[in-house]
């Protein structure tokens, strides 16, 4: 006699099939697990988030990501207030690739599905609890799945980290407007651009991409006082398009705040759900690409029954990108009250462009610059 879905018990549930989720999916789905993977979107959506993310991200896959790149950024332009500029030249060995999110989430699930994970779209999740050791998820008209275990992987919007008592207690998030651009203008390639004059207590950036250009304004600390639409309408201008060109989304990015535990009973926060992006520079793709790639090395050896708790996915993030966060929001905190004098001091000093090349990278953390740079800022 055949199963039905509400008695089947998976091994392992996520929700979400973006980067951080479609990772986790295929990692897990390599080991055998078979995960299922809930995802609200009835259809993949255009995501004109900025789409970088450092090139040494593919030592965590064993299949290529390079089909998903559309452009290799050797340098990086900053500018103040659309003039002052400052030209930093990336390291020749860890490039900073750009790629179109949209492609990349679909690589990566597809990944996940050849090695057996499964995909059910139009799902809205309305509850998820547990009883005993299995969790059950309601969605929207009643469905329910149960499984031993579940990742959080539904982006900067999730509730279930708060209703879950897991990550941090009241997130700090980024006001972002999100532009997708056909064309290049004046971008050219291999060249990102950051602006610090024009957005208060954030910055605009522009990336391209193959044909076209993802362009962002962010602030992020306090509430985003700058009207985006003003700050694009002086920008893009200044990139060679017209004022009121492009896909517009805005957005509230959670961005990295404390260290707060990632892991429950079974329970596992990943990507922009688990407040990781950077907070100085809103890097969101490497951090949700690492934490797929760990939890789902956690969850196999918990689900082998190798690991007798998830907590060395938590202890693993504050390692490997927390500590370094951490510093990267004090200097965040200090630059972007301070904007102009963190631009003079921090990004036109002879050798900051190269630290920040660095940090792009993923060669050098924040760690290794905060105290010299914090000192510097509050000295002046």
């Amino acid at each position: 006699m055949s199963i039905s879905e509400e008695e089947r018990i998976h091994a392992a549930l996520i929700l979400g099939a973006g980067a951080a989720g479609a990772a986790a999916a295929a990692h897990l789905a390599a080991t055998g697990h078979h995960p299922l993977i809930l995802e609200r979107d009835f259809s993949p959506r255009i995501k004109p988030c900025g789409g970088g993310m450092a090139a040494s991200v593919q030592q965590w896959f064993p299949f290529p990501l390079d089909p998903a790149v559309e452009q290799v950024i050797r340098r990086v332009d900053f500018s103040w207030c659309l003039s002052d500029p400052v030209v930093a030249e990336l390291p020749g060995d860890a490039p900073f690739w750009i790629v179109r999110r949209e492609t990349l989430d679909q690589l990566l699930l597809t990944e996940a599905l050849s090695a057996g994970a499964e995909l059910i779209r139009g799902v809205d999740v309305t509850d998820i609890r547990r009883s005993g050791r299995i969790w059950t998820i309601t969605a929207e008209g009643g469905r329910q799945w149960k499984s031993r275990s579940v990742v959080i992987a539904d982006g900067s919007g999730s509730p279930w980290p708060q209703r879950l008592g897991l990550g941090a207690k009241q997130p700090q998030t980024a006001s972002t407007m999100s532009v997708r651009l056909e064309g290049r203008g004046h971008l050219a390639d291999g060249c990102a651009r950051f602006e610090f004059g024009l957005v208060k207590q954030g910055f605009a950036w522009a990336f391209p991409l193959a044909g076209g250009v993802n362009v962002g304004v962010g602030s992020f600390i306090g509430k985003q006082d700058a009207d985006p639409e003003e700050v694009l309408a002086q920008l893009l201008p200044d990139l060679g398009f017209p004022p009121d060109a492009g896909i517009r989304q805005r957005g509230q990015l959670r961005v990295w705040n404390g260290h707060h535990r990632l892991d429950g009973d079974g329970l596992l926060l990943v990507g922009d759900a688990a407040s990781l992006c950077d907070p100085f520079l809103a890097e969101g793709l490497r951090p949700a690409l690492m934490s797929g790639c760990t939890a789902a090395a956690h969850l196999d050896r918990w689900l082998s029954g190798e690991q007798k708790d998830l907590r060395g996915y938590s202890r693993a993030m504050r390692d490997n990108w927390g500590e370094s966060m951490a510093w990267g929001r004090r200097i965040a905190q200090v630059f972007y009250r301070f904007p102009g004098v963190g631009y003079q001091l921090g990004i036109k000093r002879p050798t900051a462009p190269q630290r920040i090349a660095q940090i792009l990278s993923g060669e050098m953390g924040y760690g290794d610059i905060a105290q010299r740079v914090i000192k510097r800022l509050l000295l002046k």
